[in-house]
């Protein structure tokens, strides 16, 4: 996996690349400090995933992240930030994050965030799923989901990856796959993240 690293701060970038390095596939393949220079490298360097900061002088990650998205629609963003307030976890996730993870993340999590998001997952943090559900519009119940769908939906709404589902309901990741592509069906949704959002829109 190419991953480019966006932070005005030198030290969280080395840290994240010093991270990074210790797996066996993902490569830094370039830093950016600013929105502006991410946007502008990501047609150049072609990354699987941005990991992205929101707060940086210029262009703001929001901003950022719909720039990289345009310029490269393959290319996933996860947003790597101290912010977990509703505004911000929504405009990003508007403007196509595809996850979003908190500073205070252990490697572990964030190196298991790159690899869900070059997935096309949407690994969410747990506390920025909750921090979305306070004085969300809660609308109706929605279709009348089949057991294991309401179960993997649940699981998708906490940000979890098909392989983490399935190991914590005893299942096959194929199995979740299949549940998950007939939820998204019911539901009307094309991916993980409209998922989540439709889950807390109908106070999952």
């Amino acid at each position: 996996m190419r991953v480019l690293l966006v932070d005005d701060h030198a030290l969280v970038r080395s840290g994240l690349r010093a991270v990074l390095a210790t797996t066996d596939d993902c490569e830094v393949v370039g830093e950016a400090a600013t929105g502006e220079e991410a946007v502008a490298l990501t047609p150049v360097l072609r990354p699987d995933v941005v990991v992205m900061d929101l707060s940086m002088p210029g262009a703001g990650g929001v901003e950022a992240t719909r720039g990289v998205r345009a310029a490269s629609p393959t290319t996933r963003v996860l947003v790597l930030t101290t912010f977990s307030d509703d505004d911000r976890v929504r405009a990003a996730l508007a403007a196509g994050a595809t996850g979003y993870l908190l500073k205070d993340a252990t490697p572990d999590d964030v190196v298991a965030a790159v690899r869900a998001a070059a997935r096309d997952e949407a690994p969410i943090d747990p506390r920025v799923a909750r921090a979305l559900l306070p004085g969300a519009r809660v609308a109706g119940p929605g279709p009348d989901l089949p057991p294991r769908e309401r179960d993997v939906l649940v699981r998708i709404a906490r940000g979890m990856s098909n392989r983490q589902i399935a190991t914590e309901l005893g299942i096959a990741e194929r199995t979740v796959k299949v549940h998950v592509g007939s939820l998204f069906r019911r539901i009307g949704v094309a991916d993980r993240t409209s998922a989540a959002l439709w889950a807390r829109d109908h106070g999952w």
